[in-house]
């Protein structure tokens, strides 16, 4: 079984992602393994990945999907690279149950 692409943090959840910039809509489409056998969080977003305009709607997306507000959601790593880590900050129990809805890990 495969590791959740996201861990608890004492003061918010750690997320990590693959985005697709203009991905014809704004989605979470489940859970992916990379080559190097770590899981992320599949993302695809209208926006071009030029000014930042597609990082800018990932947030807004994963705020929207986790019901966490916009400011809580900070890109760590990976700004401009396809693969990203996000830190949503707050209480992780809501983050959690949202993600498990979002992508079940278990088989």
């Amino acid at each position: 079984m495969a590791e959740a692409p996201w861990s608890v943090e004492p003061d918010g959840v750690t997320l990590w992602l693959r985005l697709t910039p203009k991905g014809g809509r704004d989605a979470i489409d489940g859970v992916e393994t990379l080559s190097d056998g770590k899981s992320v969080l599949k993302a695809r977003v209208r926006a071009p990945p030029e000014d930042g305009r597609a990082n800018a709607a990932l947030i807004e997306l994963i705020a929207k999907t986790l019901s966490a507000p916009k400011k809580a959601v900070s890109i760590r790593s990976g700004e401009t690279s396809r693969v990203k880590r996000l830190f949503i900050a707050g209480d992780p129990a809501p983050y959690l149950d949202a993600l498990a809805r979002l992508a079940p890990t278990n088989g």
